[in-house]
């Protein structure tokens, strides 16, 4: 009978312990800073930091992720300065970037310069923009070079692609609008 009683004051105690626990949060956590992470706001002010803000600044001649520096300024002058430089891309591997370049021009570029570079795009035909020439047009002595600078700053009415195209898109772009210069003016 002694057994009996203390088996099942053993059984009511480790019910009541059970009943006590709530699945939802732990009883005991080792490390409670991991579960319950300080959350700190940008641009609050933070006592430990140097200036008091989370939002610092970068280090100086930090380069961001996935992009490459450009040297020449967002004028004529550096548009001239561009004009000279040469494609970096492999040249081993040039029908593959002609290919690559193609599908982003029928995708960028072809609804306004047309998909030959002639300036006969579907929003000039419909006339919802005017003025796109052909890259056949005497007055337009294109390079690689000037045609990657266009593309990553803009030129008149045409915007710059420098967030929608990275580095070698915008190589690969500049040479297929290359190639339909010369097919243009054959």
């Amino acid at each position: 009978m002694m057994k009996l009683l203390k088996i099942a004051a053993l059984g009511i105690l480790v019910m009541i312990g059970f009943s006590c626990a709530d699945k939802n949060r732990p009883n005991y956590q080792y490390m409670p800073n991991m579960y319950e992470p300080v959350g700190y706001e940008a641009y609050q002010p933070v006592y430990f930091l140097p200036d008091g803000s989370l939002a610092l600044l970068p280090a100086e001649n930090t380069i961001a992720r996935g992009t490459v520096p450009y040297e020449f300024a967002n004028d004529m002058e550096g548009r001239l300065e561009a004009r000279p430089q040469l494609s970096p891309l492999d040249s081993l591997n040039a029908e593959v970037n002609l290919a690559e370049g193609k599908e982003l021009y029928d995708i960028y570029c072809a609804i306004c310069h047309g998909p030959k570079g002639a300036g006969q795009g579907t929003l000039v035909k419909r006339e919802k923009i005017l003025g796109v020439p052909s890259y056949a047009d005497v007055g337009r002595d294109i390079t690689v070079g000037s045609t990657y600078h266009v593309i990553y700053y803009g030129l008149n009415a045409m915007g710059s692609y420098a967030g929608q195209l990275d580095h070698k898109e915008r190589w690969q772009v500049s040479e297929y609008v290359m190639k339909l210069k010369a097919e243009l003016t054959e």
